[in-house]
């Protein structure tokens, strides 16, 4: 395998508790500042080498990529949580699996991206934590595409099985996850299924188990590739079924999730220093959730059913005239979505409203990026423009809807429910390989249109695409693009014996979207939203708006061989955000933390010893009515042990001495009947033991 230095740093410099490695990083041509994260290896040519362990044994890759430096969890739920990156999480990271980019089904992101991700199907994620590149697409910050187990071309003229399956249990929840991929390649022909099946119990915690958090996931899936020529056509499908799993943060829980993907291609080589790449894709998603099925069901009239979907439909093509480290990208893609929701009493057909109805978002894009050099510095320049149009049609209310929501629809069906709009990025990235040091500079403009739910909700609901903090919203459909203007710096160290990269980051963010009072009058009920909002139980709606804000901060990951097979590895993160337009802090920040891992290494087994610690988060939102957290301190112990070649177990013990803490992100208890009391944060995990069997040949 040959691989790039520029690879090898990114490897390098969070090894081994962010667990990069250079793995399968020559299949794509990678951001230069990428971070490539991949799961364990299993070989011990590999773990003397460059092994470093994912230590996350949650069920999604959310807990899996929160591990990386600058980075954080935004636990909403077993299958639902997210990933924050230098403060920003949700539609305004580029979020993309296979390098698929499509819309989340619930309008509360019940199914975010990396809902997608079962662990035991993750090879790896590549991790953009500054800026993802504009031929990747728009978004505000930075890039993460997770890349499922797949067959890879063979050696020989015959085709050969290939094996990759993992199998674990976990304490905490009681839970069994199994997966991974079986196929035959030979060197022009591959082929593969996928397959993994999750379930677990309610989580527990230090006083009791938190209700409404079991889970219940499966997929399946084919996948194909074929040498033709000069490139290679590519053709996958996965089906995803989640069945009933519990939301606590939420008012409703998932029923389930029936999801389909599927994603076509060809990449290839057209001529000498002429590259071509093509991709169209298609994902599908059809959801219920209710609030009577999992947790203690309301009287009658009050019981909820919500039937929600998201279709997205996208394709790109790029040509790539020269090298890989000397060359001018052009491309072009697009991206159609269409989603809807209706919520309803199943007990009574003559209630159901259509929240957001037959609504269409359109997005035309084209993009040039240039890589080139001067001496020892390297650079990548990049633009690109799009066209967005967004609508929805007039919303839809039963006979038994009362006056309020039946009002509200139809002054939403009168007014102008369209918008359209043009937005262009810019990228420079500069960096220079001298000896052990490689500084970086990064500048910046990048932008986000606001979601459907930010523009189209006139029902005030608890849909905020993914907040999860029991706040009613409603949207505003004149709300502007979001623009960052964005600076980085920072520098890659390798040294013989230890390694430091330290990053600096600094993002003015021009109409930022944000939840603000609905009127100047907040609590004092005196126009129709209002009173609709008061009968829902809250009296001081929010609407999203456009602000002004700013976000800076610090990351950086560390280690150094200390004496023989003795080394210590650890990441730190630190970000704030403001308001400018009033004085106040950003909702929903994460607070400082860091991670430190003592590792004893053989060449066939190692133990790690690990704290985490995060500080008090004090710097919250006073406008958003946003509650402060306590710190605190784990402790975790870690091993594996190659049996033989292809044959790795994993085992530890997560939060050893059974802490009782909460997690700054962590959504609030809505579930009666918990141990969690009703507006309380979610508690995080107590102890919890597991054990990891990881099976792979080729």
């Amino acid at each position: 395998m040959t691989i790039s230095r520029a690879a090898m740093t990114m490897a390098l410099v969070t090894f081994p508790l962010a667990m990069a490695m250079p793995a399968f990083a020559e299949e794509a041509e990678l951001n230069p500042e990428t971070i490539v994260v991949t799961a364990p290896r299993i070989t011990s040519t590999q773990v003397t080498q460059d092994d470093g362990d994912t230590l996350a044994t949650a069920p999604d890759g959310a807990a899996f990529i929160a591990r990386q430096p600058g980075a954080a969890l935004v636990d909403n739920g077993a299958l639902s949580g997210q990933v924050q990156l230098r403060g920003l999480f949700g539609e305004r990271i580029l979020l993309r699996i296979n390098g698929q980019r499509f819309a989340s089904g619930g309008p509360n992101a019940m199914d975010p991206v990396m809902h997608y991700a079962p662990a035991a199907l993750i090879d790896r994620a590549e991790i953009a934590r500054g800026i993802s590149p504009v031929r990747d697409g728009p978004g505000l910050g930075g890039g993460i595409n997770t890349v499922l187990k797949h067959v890879a071309f063979g050696d020989g003229p015959t085709l050969a099985p290939q094996v990759d399956l993992t199998a674990q249990y976990r304490s905490v929840d009681d839970s069994v996850a199994a997966g991974g991929m079986v196929g035959l390649a030979s060197e022009r022909l591959r082929i593969g299924l996928v397959a993994s099946k999750e379930k677990g119990d309610d989580t527990r915690f230090p006083g009791g188990r938190v209700a409404s958090t079991s889970f219940d996931r499966a997929v399946y899936g084919v996948q194909a590739g074929f040498k033709a020529g000069p490139g290679e056509l590519s053709f996958e499908y996965r089906r995803q079924e989640t069945g009933r799993s519990g939301n606590p943060p939420f008012a409703m829980d998932i029923v389930y999730f029936h999801t389909d993907f599927v994603r076509m291609g060809f990449e290839g080589d057209l001529a000498r220093n002429v590259r071509l790449e093509a991709h169209a894709n298609f994902a599908g998603v059809s959801h219920r959730m209710n609030n009577f099925s999992l947790r203690p069901a309301p009287a009658v009239a009050m019981q909820r059913q919500s039937d929600t979907y998201a279709d997205t439909l996208t394709g790109d093509l790029a040509l790539r005239l020269g090298t890989a480290e000397r060359n001018l990208r052009m491309g072009a893609d697009f991206e159609l979505g269409d989603r809807g929701y209706v919520l309803y009493n199943p007990s009574v057909p003559a209630f159901f409203i259509h929240p957001l109805d037959r609504a269409r978002a359109e997005r035309f894009g084209g993009f040039a990026e240039w890589r080139t050099g001067l001496g020892p510095i390297e650079a990548e320049l990049g633009a690109r423009i799009d066209r967005h149009t967004a609508n929805t049609a007039a919303p839809r209310t039963g006979a038994s809807v009362p006056a309020g929501p039946t009002n509200l629809a139809l002054a939403f069906g009168r007014a102008d429910r369209a918008w359209e709009g043009t937005t262009w990025d810019a990228s420079l990235r500069l960096w220079a390989e001298a000896g052990a040091v490689t500084p970086r500079f990064t500048l910046a403009r990048k932008t986000r249109v606001p979601s459907l739910i930010e523009r189209f909700s006139w029902l005030p609901t608890e849909a905020s695409g993914g907040l999860a903090d029991g706040n009613i919203y409603v949207g505003d459909v004149n709300l502007r693009p979001e623009t960052a203007w964005i600076a980085e710096a920072g520098i890659d160290w390798q040294g013989e014996r230890a390694y430091a990269r330290p990053v600096v980051y600094y993002r003015r963010i021009d109409d930022f979207i944000q939840g603000v009072p609905f009127d100047s009058t907040p609590g004092v009920i005196n126009s129709p939203v209002e009173m609709v909002s008061a009968g829902s139980g809250d009296p001081t709606p929010l609407r999203f708006a456009n602000t002004d804000a700013e976000i800076w901060g610090a990351d950086v990951a560390f280690g150094a061989r200390l004496a023989g097979p003795l080394r210590v590895d650890g990441v730190a993160s630190w970000v704030q955000g403001k308001r400018r337009d009033l004085a106040d802090n950003l909702y929903r920040m994460a607070p400082a933390n860091g991670r430190i891992a003592l590792t004893w290494e053989a060449s066939r087994w190692s133990v790690s010893a690990e704290a985490q610690g995060t500080a008090a988060q004090n710097r919250v939102s006073a406008s958003n009515g946003e509650v402060r957290s306590p710190g605190y301190v784990l402790a975790s112990l870690y091993g594996h042990w190659i049996v033989r070649e292809g044959l790795r177990v994993d085992a530890g013990v997560e939060n050893l001495f059974d802490k009782l803490y909460v997690e700054h992100l962590a959504g609030y208890n809505r579930i009666t009947g918990s141990d969690v009391a009703v507006g309380a944060r979610l508690p995080g995990a107590g102890r919890s033991a597991f054990v990891r069997l990881r099976w792979a040949f080729n």
